[in-house]
């Protein structure tokens, strides 16, 4: 799917501008105090740039390359890759590996299991894998019994699942599901 970053960016631009918090997932991130994060499938880079002005080192990765630029020209403190997160391979761990923005739903369908197993390994020992993505998408259909295999087989564990960024229970009714998977 082809984006063009500058415009994506505006919308989160005039939302935060019409007082609306826009820092809904740094925020949840926050909570684990992490000292690294990984944010996996960054887009223009709104998740990381906002822990990177907290003092916590991000690294942003995505595919594609407005989504990129827009995120490089916004967030030139914090390092970025450009690279397939099916295969991604940074040669480190993270405290937090974050999924904020449909992630799972955006790779090519069938290919989620691979998606989950490459962010898994980034998680450090204790850390946490963070995943928010809707469950009724009928054109990108993925639920979250299907997600918690592919993160125990990244060998991950359910910690807590919630249907809102801000916390709020989830149920099998929910229609969005962040989940929290620790290693």
């Amino acid at each position: 799917m082809d984006w063009e970053g500058d415009d994506y960016q505006r919308r989160f631009d005039r939302l935060a501008a019409s007082g609306q918090d826009v820092h809904g997932e740094a925020t949840f991130v926050r909570a684990y105090e992490p000292t690294t994060v990984l944010d996996a499938g960054c887009g223009t880079g709104r998740v990381a740039i906002e822990l990177s002005a907290r003092g916590i080192d991000v690294v942003g990765v995505d595919v594609d390359a407005s989504m990129l630029e827009t995120a490089r020209d916004r967030g030139p403190g914090v390092e970025w890759f450009d690279h397939d997160l099916r295969s991604l391979d940074l040669g480190r761990t993270f405290d937090v590996v974050v999924m904020a923005g449909n992630v799972p739903l955006f790779t090519p369908p069938g290919t989620q299991a691979e998606l989950v197993a490459a962010v898994a390994g980034h998680v450090a020992t204790g850390g946490v894998l963070v995943a928010g993505f809707s469950t009724d998408w009928s054109d990108r259909p993925y639920d979250v019994d299907r997600y918690d295999v592919a993160c125990a087989a990244g060998g991950l564990v359910l910690a807590e699942r919630f249907s809102t960024w801000d916390r709020e229970p989830w149920t099998t009714a929910s229609t969005y599901a962040v989940s929290v998977h620790r290693r």
